[in-house]
């Protein structure tokens, strides 16, 4: 299955910040961001599935910054 995944970063003003998105080829949700994680060289910090939602949240960490990335079906 495809996943879209859009991290934004947060630590920088919302005006200068542009969100990134990829697609990627996963089983679920979990693989999504561990791949994610990996092509990227970050650090996960939190991930979570709300029940009945449409997509994850996760909170991921790579040298001195901090995005916030959705992980939803393509």
């Amino acid at each position: 299955m495809q996943y879209t995944i859009e991290a934004r970063e947060l630590t920088r003003p919302s005006y200068e910040v542009e969100s990134r998105r990829m697609v990627v080829e996963a089983s679920d949700e979990n693989e999504a961001i561990s791949r994610y994680v990996r092509e990227s060289d970050a650090e996960l910090v939190s991930f979570t599935t709300p029940p009945r939602a449409a997509e994850s949240i996760a909170t991921v960490k790579k040298k001195d910054l901090v995005f916030l990335v959705r992980v939803y079906a393509a």
